[in-house]
């Protein structure tokens, strides 16, 4: 198995490039650089003298926390989901995929440009309304394709997530130096950590998330999977897919819609705008989950906010998960 970074010789990937048959006649590497940060995979912009493409490669580890182990194979199960959707409404939304190498774990896709993914959200505090509805259905169109019987389970990595999300920021000890990334918040956590109630809860869908559902889901619906460029907006990162319930999709982008306008309607704004029929107490509960584990678990968001205000967020989080 080859590994490509960003520090990967030119004339050595274009080797690799050239034995896949991916180049064009005549076409040769000018540069190559990373397009953003990725949590899970690595990810390369590759400028040639004929045009820009994404390569995207999954490792046996995550990314940005690589002494945490990942499955190899989330790549595929991105592959597949991108294929499902291909042929649903939605493929004006989500790059082209150009090549897809099982045996390296590495996608070759459209390069989207100027795009940027949404987490500039968290700093403006706000989604225009035009964005969010379109965000909106597309996770509904998402969740109407059909013919996905046969689509991974996905489970390692789903395993993978369920601890992160379910499990490790209810435990008192769970290793996370919170207060190393702000004052006070190690202690904000306490109460959530000893909560009954919401660990009950909370072990109930981590149970459901788990369990095999009925629809297709994004699987990490939030505005690092979000690209806009001006009214455009494309969905990219779906390694978490698999088929679940509609309402983790819906929970998950309520809970950063929150997080962002710090405004507790967004619920009722997700809610009415989405076309499809959807249980509002169960996107609730994962709503509240997801802010709970966005604000005291390992994966932290750029999200600059007081301490008063994530004891705001956490204390209405505790409302929806127990509602």
């Amino acid at each position: 198995m080859i590994s490509i970074d960003s520090n990967t010789p030119l004339p050595e990937l274009e080797e690799f490039l050239e034995s896949k048959n991916w180049l064009n006649p005549h076409e040769k590497i000018s540069a190559i650089s990373k397009p953003g940060e990725g949590n899970m995979n690595v990810v390369l912009r590759v400028k040639t003298n004929q045009r820009s493409f994404i390569l995207k490669q999954s490792r046996p580890y995550v990314q940005k926390y690589q002494q945490i182990e990942a499955p190899l194979n989330r790549i595929e199960v991105e592959y597949e989901f991108y294929q499902a959707v291909q042929r649903a409404s939605i493929s004006k939304h989500i790059p082209a995929i150009l090549a897809f190498d099982q045996r390296n774990f590495v996608i070759q896709m459209e390069d989207l440009g100027l795009c940027e993914d949404m987490t500039f959200c968290y700093e403006d505090r706000k989604v225009s309304l035009d964005i969010l509805k379109k965000l909106i259905g597309i996770s509904y169109a998402i969740h109407k394709v059909g013919n996905v019987k046969r689509f991974p389970e996905n489970r390692a990595l789903r395993e993978l997530n369920h601890q992160h999300i379910f499990v490790l920021p209810f435990m008192e000890e769970n290793g996370f130096q919170l207060n190393d990334i702000q004052a006070g918040l190690q202690e904000l956590s306490l109460p959530y950590k000893k909560d009954t109630a919401i660990k009950a809860v909370v072990n109930e869908l981590g149970d459901k998330y788990l369990s095999k559902g009925n629809v297709l889901i994004h699987g990490d619906y939030y505005p690092g999977s979000w690209m806009q460029q001006e009214n455009k907006v494309y969905i990219i990162d779906p390694e978490f897919s698999f088929i679940g319930f509609r309402e983790f999709d819906l929970g998950v982008m309520t809970a950063h819609l929150i997080m962002v306008t710090m405004d507790v309607s967004s619920l009722a704004t997700v809610m009415e705008l989405y076309e499809g029929k959807a249980n509002n107490i169960l996107v609730s509960k994962v709503a509240g989950i997801e802010i709970i584990r966005r604000l005291i678990g390992l994966a932290q968001l750029p999200l600059q906010r007081s301490i008063e205000e994530k004891d705001y967020l956490l204390q209405h989080a505790r409302k929806m998960i127990l509602v």
